[in-house]
C-alpha cells in the first residue's frame, strides 16, 4: 500500500527556496550525532542554487558499514525517519521523513566506495557548474509536474531519458575534473 501511495503523491515542483540549504544543515547536525564516522552530502535538486525542485531535501550519507546503520534503526525512528531497507538499490539504506504530500527529507545511505555516490555527486556538481543545463532540467521538471500533478510515476518516467543523458555528460565531466575539490557537502 505504501508503494501505491508513493506513486499517488502530489507532484509539486517549486522555484528554488533559500532555506533548503539551512534545512539540510539542520538535518546534517542531527545525523552527524547519530553517525559520527559518516560523510554527509546535500544532493538532488534542492542542493543546486536556482534549480526548481520538489521541496524534499535529498541527503546522501557514506558510512564505513551498513551494519552500523541497521543497528541504529530505532535511533533513526526517534528522528522521525521511516526505514525502507535497500528500497530497490543494493547496498543502500533508504529512509524518508514525512508522509505522503508532506515528505520533507530522503536519506540515501551507502558504504564508502560505492559507484552510486560518485554518480550523485557528479550530477549535482555538473548542475551547479552549468546553469543552462540546470535551467533546462528545472523547466522540464516544472512542465512534467503540471502535466502529471497526481502521477509520480508519470513524472519520473517523463524525465527519465533526460536524466540518463545528463548523468552521462556529468560523469564524463566529473572524471575530467575529479581531484579538484568537488566533493563538497
Amino acid at each position: 500500500m505504501e508503494e501505491l501511495q508513493g506513486l499517488m503523491r502530489e507532484v509539486r515542483v517549486v522555484p528554488h527556496q533559500a532555506d533548503w540549504q539551512e534545512k539540510f544543515e539542520n538535518e546534517k547536525r542531527s545525523l552527524n550525532k547519530l553517525l559520527p564516522d559518516a560523510t554527509i552530502y546535500h544532493i538532488g535538486s534542492t542542493s543546486v542554487p536556482g534549480l526548481a525542485a520538489k521541496p524534499i531535501i535529498d541527503i546522501m550519507i557514506e558510512v564505513p558499514s551498513l551494519e552500523s546503520v541497521d543497528e541504529r534503526r530505532e535511533q533513526f525512528r526517534q528522528l522521525d525517519f521511516v526505514g525502507k531497507g535497500e528500497n530497490g538499490i543494493p547496498n543502500r539504506r533508504y529512509f524518508y521523513k514525512g508522509e505522503g504530500n508532506e515528505r520533507a527529507v530522503h536519506l540515501h545511505i551507502f558504504p564508502y566506495g560505492i559507484d552510486h555516490v560518485v554518480r550523485h555527486l557528479a550530477f549535482r556538481d555538473y548542475l551547479r557548474e552549468f546553469d543552462k543545463e540546470a535551467k533546462r532540467y528545472g523547466d522540464l521538471k516544472s512542465m512534467l509536474a503540471k502535466k502529471f500533478p497526481h502521477d509520480m510515476d508519470g513524472y519520473i518516467q517523463g524525465k527519465d531519458q533526460f536524466v540518463k543523458d545528463l548523468e552521462e555528460k556529468a560523469l564524463s565531466w566529473y572524471e575530467k575534473i575529479s581531484g579538484q575539490g568537488t566533493n563538497k557537502p
